[in-house]
C-alpha cells in the first residue's frame, strides 16, 4: 500500500476581548479575536496502527487502538490493537476517553484523535498508524502565555487526523469535532477559543451546551452531532476596530481557567443574584461592543472594554476569585492613563491582558510599553490574524 502524504495544518491563539466568565453559560455571548501566533500539527505515515504523538513542549506517547481507545503499549490491560474502532453510542464504546498512562500535556491531542477515528467508524472507515508531531508558539520556554494553546492544539490536530485520512471537512465540522473533544476532558470549556481557532479574525461567539451534544454524540454517533441543530450556538466574523491598536501584556503567571470556573462553581456562585446581575452586565456590554465593531465606533468600543473591566474587578470583589494581580491591574491603568482602555483577556488571575490605544498615536503606545515592562508585564508582539486554522 502506497504511504499516505504528510499533512500539516496549524491553528491561531486567541484572546478573549469581552463575555469571560459569562460565556460558560450556553447561549451568552462573547467577542474574541484570533492571533499570529500558532500551534501546528504534522501527521505522517507509519506503518501499522500504531499512533505516536510527539511535542516540542515535551510530552511524547507511543499508542495502539484499544476498546476504541488510544492506550499506551506498557498498559497492563489486554492488547486489542484495531484499527477500526467501534461505532460510538453501542454498549462497547466509553463516552470519555481513558487518559491512564498518557501524558497530561497530550490529553487534548488524544482526545481530539479519538474523537476523528469515532467518526472514521461511523464511516465505516479504517483508522491509520501515523505519526503525529505538535509544535507550540504560544509558550515561552514551556510556559504558556495564555493564548488558547489548549484550543489551538486540539484544532489543529482535529483538522490533520481528518484530512490524512481522507476526510474534507467544513470549518463547522471540524470546530464541532473539536467541542466533541474538548468535552471529554472539560465539560465547562466555553469552547471560545475553539471558534477564534477556526475561523480566524474578530468574532461573536455563543457557546452550545456542551453536556447536551457530548450526550448527542453518544447516544446517536457523531455523525448525527455534526449533522444535528446545536441549540443556543452561534458564530460570526466581526469587523476589526477603526482607529484603534491592539496591544497585548504577558503578565509573567501563568493561570488555569478550568481551576478558576472551578473555583467559582465552587462557591455557589451559579444561580444567585450576582451571577444573574454579572451575566446581565455581561451579555449587555459584549452586543454594546459587538455594535461599536460593527459601526466603526472606537469611542463606543473603548467605552465597553473600560465597562467589562468594571464588571469582572466588581466579581472579583464579591467572589474573591483573584482574578486581578498587581500586574493585570498595572496594565490596564498604564492603558487608561494614555486614553485607551484595557482589561485581563480570560479569566485572570495571570496570563495576558489587553490593551486598545489609538492606532494614530505611537508615542502613547510606547509610552504605555515602558509602563508594563517597568510593572514587570512583558508586551508581547502579536497581532490580530484573520487566518483560522488552515494548511
Amino acid at each position: 500500500m502506497t504511504a499516505r502524504p504528510a499533512v500539516v495544518r496549524r491553528a491561531p491563539g486567541k484572546l478573549f476581548v469581552a463575555g469571560e466568565y459569562a460565556v460558560v453559560d450556553p447561549g451568552n455571548p462573547a467577542v474574541l479575536v484570533a492571533v499570529d501566533r500558532y500551534v501546528t500539527v504534522t501527521v505522517s505515515h507509519l506503518p501499522g496502527t500504531a499512533v505516536e504523538i510527539t511535542s516540542d513542549l515535551g510530552p511524547h506517547a507511543r499508542l495502539h487502538w484499544q476498546n476504541a481507545r488510544l492506550t499506551p503499549y506498557d498498559d497492563p490491560g489486554p492488547h486489542d490493537d484495531t484499527s477500526r474502532p467501534g461505532k460510538p453510542g453501542t454498549s462497547g464504546v466509553p463516552a470519555r476517553p481513558g487518559r491512564q498512562g498518557v501524558p497530561a500535556g497530550l490529553a487534548h491531542v488524544v482526545s481530539a484523535t479519538e474523537t476523528v477515528a469515532r467518526l472514521l467508524a461511523e464511516r465505516g472507515l479504517p483508522v491509520p498508524g501515523f505519526g503525529l508531531r505538535v509544535e507550540s508558539g504560544l509558550h515561552d520556554n514551556g510556559t504558556k502565555y495564555g493564548l488558547g494553546s489548549s484550543g489551538a492544539v486540539t484544532v489543529a490536530a482535529v483538522a490533520a487526523v481528518a484530512a490524512f485520512c481522507g476526510l474534507d471537512l467544513p470549518p463547522e465540522d471540524r470546530f464541532r469535532l473539536a467541542v466533541l473533544a474538548t468535552a471529554e476532558i472539560d465539560p465547562r470549556a466555553s469552547c471560545g477559543d475553539l471558534a477564534a481557532s477556526t475561523w480566524g479574525g474578530w468574532i461573536a461567539y455563543q457557546a452550545p451546551d456542551r453536556s447536551a451534544v457530548r450526550d448527542l454524540a453518544a447516544r446517536h454517533g457523531v455523525i448525527e452531532a455534526l449533522r444535528a441543530p446545536w441549540p443556543r450556538f452561534a458564530v460570526r466574523r466581526l469587523p476589526p476596530p477603526t482607529g484603534l491598536r491592539l496591544e497585548v501584556g504577558w503578565s509573567g503567571t501563568p493561570a488555569s481557567t478550568a481551576a478558576l470556573v472551578s473555583d467559582l462553581d465552587r462557591r455557589a456562585w451559579r444561580g444567585s443574584d450576582s451571577h444573574r446581575a454579572f451575566t446581565a452586565a455581561t451579555t449587555d456590554c459584549v452586543r454594546a461592543c459587538v455594535t461599536a465593531l460593527e459601526d466603526k465606533d472606537p469611542h463606543g468600543l473603548l467605552q465597553q472594554i473600560r465597562r467589562a473591566r468594571r464588571e469582572l474587578a466588581r466579581l472579583d470583589d464579591e467572589v474573591g476569585l483573584g482574578i486581578f494581580t498587581p500586574r493585570l491591574t498595572a496594565l490596564c491603568d498604564a492603558a487608561e492613563a494614555a486614553g485607551g482602555a484595557a482589561k485581563p483577556s480570560g479569566a485572570g488571575g495571570g496570563d495576558c491582558g489587553i490593551a486598545l490605544l489609538d492606532a494614530e498615536a505611537p508615542r502613547d503606545i510606547e509610552h504605555v510599553r515602558e509602563r508594563w515592562a517597568a510593572a514587570g508585564v512583558l508586551p508581547l508582539p502579536v497581532r490580530p490574524t484573520a487566518e483560522g486554522n488552515k494548511k
